[in-house]
């Protein structure tokens, strides 16, 4: 009976030693008191970043003694060693570097050796845990930010697959999981956590993309972001820009130049005064194009004002301004393609957009468990879009007059959220709340324009359009919840749901013109459903260096207006579109072994029911064959995604100063449709490769870094016909094609030089058939071309 009670009291008291107590921790600034956003923390090998007040929650062994650093950018690194007894909060402050170093270079850097993280299972007032995440830091990317080339950027997230529409960069395509990707319009996409695309709800293509100069990372959430962003069949993606310097003033420029015409002038602004900080950009970037027929102009401007009015609430308001002007080549057949590549068809096409974003926020923290963020935006643009739209192999007529498409966007919304962190079991929990409102209305006109070749975007008839003109109001009104229960220390379980209300219509007229006859159609649509998604997340930390997670969510996609009413000679539309639904399935595993290894592997499927695609038929009307968007059936798209990167010195020589790494990232999809229609059905989705792989090598020695990449898509349809090729260029397979790039940088002190070499083999390839602008036909991608970039920053 003794050592039975001996083994009790034993077990009693290695119970309290190893008691868990909940710790807060606070970052200051030791000359304003002010928190410190974004401050890294280090602790028994995790690395953790404090939040927008300075604030991060972490569960420590009591009596336990733990070594913590903590850095930042412009502050001098602190560390201390600490014994947990009875603390509930350690406060840490941080001492600005305020001395003049001269000849020595101080840096601070997240500890993201290999540029490619997940995201954190929270942040702020978002829940990540359980899904396939991914955090892209922009800084350590090994490519011409300026040009936004989207296969570099995103050259290690597995599977995605990019348009490639310009060497400006003016606009971003990319898609996953075989899903298209014309201008992001499968994600739901973001810039510091709004909305910036020209209707979230019925038109979700994004013209604006937020400066790579500007941003810190890109936030990137796969399927399973439905319930907390929207209705999206592929994800999330955030364009997350730097916060704001806290030095009273600091600059960064960065001007370049490259092939074919290629300038590119960024300057930047930051600070921090009191209690004000500020964040204001201009870029301008122009580019005359491979392709006669080819310039853009491009201005971006941007003013970020922060205002900390206590240690708890924070107020933000931010303001975005773009417009491009960009002449369009327009498309090719393949047999243009296959002759010249830089043949011109078009001489009088024109693009417009113009961006205006607002977005005011704020951030409360209740107290040490619970805090809220209200996030309000808003967007007023246009996009204008001129010349023939006809087919590549007619050629423009010169004395018709030229088609004019007029697109102006007006939107609100705000998004409300509420995060609660609690102890259940011993355990830390989290739950979130939230609810978002937004109202949107596109006018969309269609109609001549002067027989000119000049930029002239005006209706000879304003009052009385020969094509079309409509408005489409719509409304929208969310409430999602979330919990991650912890299981155990190990094992994390995040249910959740949304409740959606959508409100869509289309009021206006469309013309039937048939011989000689013209009658003016009037429309009326009005569509209103409400529904509930449900999702389900797992996560199992098997020990520090390994993490599995599985996830179940459903999906839903309202009808595009797009897919409303389209006038078009070489397009048209099923009148009787329904919405899409479905839901994704995630299973993988993800790690890091300190700076050796980092790898993230994943199976999916995504079962997509009602599926709107592109069809050829033939129009008995123009006598040719056009693309014909309808539910073509239900959809099964399935696969493997894998990413992995080693550092081979680090594994001889843990402490060196050089890196010698070398990544993969490969993904294996099959997507295909089941479709009643015998001739659609078994057939490969359009713009679905079945492999995507991408290699990388990287050379880094403190300041200089070399990197080699190649980038290889294998063979995809453009319709769901799989029309292998066809006379006009509107339909046909995209062929396999391998690319490979190089890129070299050197800092010295505050300046930076960079220079590359995108397509080192000048291989000749095409990435797009397009339906409408810039094309209809093929869109060649752009050859061989080098940039040089220098860069001054204080």
């Amino acid at each position: 009976m003794k050592n039975v009670l001996r083994a009790i009291l034993i077990l009693s008291t290695q119970f309290c030693i190893a008691q868990q107590i909940k710790v807060s921790i606070k970052v200051t600034d030791h000359s304003t008191q002010l928190p410190v956003k974004q401050a890294i923390v280090k602790v028994k090998d995790q690395v953790l970043f404090s939040d927008s007040l300075g604030n991060l929650n972490l569960d420590l062994n009591k009596q336990e003694v733990y070594n913590f650093t903590i850095e930042h950018i412009g502050y001098k690194s602190l560390s201390s060693e600490i014994t947990i007894e009875d603390l509930s909060e350690l406060v840490f402050t941080l001492i600005p570097i305020s001395v003049d170093l001269g000849e020595v270079l101080v840096e601070g850097k997240r500890d993201n050796a290999f540029g490619l993280t997940k995201l954190n299972d929270t942040e702020g007032t978002t829940i990540y845990a359980g899904r396939k995440t991914e955090a892209v830091d922009v800084e350590s990317l090994n490519s011409n930010l300026a040009s936004n080339n989207s296969r570099q950027v995103f050259a290690k997230v597995a599977g995605i697959n990019v348009f490639e529409n310009d060497g400006a960069g003016t606009s971003v395509g990319i898609g996953g999981r075989g899903l298209n990707p014309s201008r992001i319009l499968n994600f739901n996409t973001r810039q510091n956590g709004y909305d910036i695309s020209a209707d979230p709800l019925g038109y979700p293509e994004s013209y604006y993309t937020t400066p790579l100069n500007a941003v810190e990372k890109i936030e990137i959430v796969r399927g399973a972001a439905s319930l907390q962003f929207g209705t999206q069949f592929g994800g999330m993606i955030n364009y997350k820009m730097k916060d704001h310097e806290k030095k009273k003033l600091s600059g960064d420029f960065s001007q370049g130049i490259g092939s074919f015409g290629m300038f590119n002038s960024f300057n930047k602004l930051s600070g921090t005064v009191n209690k004000l900080s500020y964040t204001t950009f201009y870029q301008y970037k122009t580019y005359k194009g491979w392709r006669d027929r080819s310039e853009v102009t491009n201005h971006t401007a941007f003013t970020g004002l922060s205002y900390a009015v206590n240690s708890k609430l924070t107020l933000k308001g931010e303001y975005t301004y773009m417009n491009y002007l960009a002449q369009q080549a327009g498309g090719l057949t393949d047999g243009q393609f296959n002759t010249d590549m830089k043949i011109v068809n078009r001489q009088r096409n024109w693009f417009r957009v113009n961006w205006n974003l607002i977005s005011v926020s704020l951030d409360y923290k209740l107290n040490e468990q619970s805090e809220f963020n209200l996030r309000t935006f808003g967007l007023i643009a246009d996009r204008d879009a001129l010349g023939y739209l006809g087919s590549p192999d007619k050629k423009d007529d010169t004395s018709a007059y030229r088609t004019l498409n007029k697109d102006k966007y007006t939107n609100y919304g705000a998004e409300l959220r509420y995060m609660h962190h609690y102890k259940l079991a011993g355990e830390q929990n989290h739950f979130l709340i939230g609810g978002r409102y937004y109202k949107g209305k596109t006018a969309r006109a269609q109609g001549n324009a002067d027989k000119t070749a000049d930029a002239n975007f005006s209706f000879l008839n304003p009052n009385n359009l020969e094509n079309s003109d409509y408005t489409f109001p719509s409304s929208n009104y969310a409430l999602f919840a979330e919990n991650v229960f912890k299981i155990g220390s190990k094992y994390s379980i995040v249910p959740g749901m949304r409740y959606e209300y959508i409100d869509t219509r289309a009021e206006g007229y469309y013309r039937l013109i048939k011989g000689t006859s013209d009658t003016k159609v009037m429309e009326q649509h009005e569509n209103n459903r409400s529904f509930v998604l449900v999702g389900l997340g797992n996560q199992y930390q098997f020990n520090k260096y390994l993490e599995g997670y599985a996830n179940f969510s459903q999906n839903y996609r309202a009808i595009n207006f797009n897919d409303l009413r389209i006038t078009s000679p070489t397009s048209k539309v099923d009148p009787n579109l329904k919405d899409e639904s479905g839901y994704t399935i995630d299973l993988g595993f993800r790690g890091k072994f300190k700076n050796i290894l980092s790898f993230d592997v994943n199976g999916f499927y995504m079962y997509y029911n009602d599926r709107i695609g592109s069809t050829s038929v033939y129009d008995s009307v123009s006598k040719q064959t056009i693309r014909y968007r309808t539910n073509i059936g239900n959809s099964v798209n399935q696969g493997i995604e894998a990413y992995a990167e080693v550092d081979w010195i680090k594994i001889v020589s843990p402490n060196s100063q050089h890196k010698l790494s070398t990544f993969v990232n490969a993904s294996f999809v099959q997507a295909i449709y089941y479709s009643e229609q015998k001739n659609l059905n078994k057939k490969e989705v359009e713009y679905a490769p079945d492999r995507i792989i991408r290699l990388g090598l990287t050379y880094a020695f403190r300041s200089l870094a070399i990197n080699l990449q190649g980038s290889y898509t294998s063979q995809q349809f453009s319709d769901a016909n799989n029309t292998p090729s066809s006379t006009n260029g509107l339909t046909g397979s995209i062929p396999s094609y391998t690319v490979i790039d190089f890129f070299a940088s050197y800092t010295y002190k505050k300046f930076g030089f960079s220079a590359g070499v995108n397509n080192l083999l000048n291989s000749n390839y095409f990435t797009r058939r397009a339906e409408g602008f810039p094309g209809p036909g093929i869109i060649p991608a752009d050859p061989i071309n080098f940039y040089v970039t220098l860069r001054y920053a204080f």
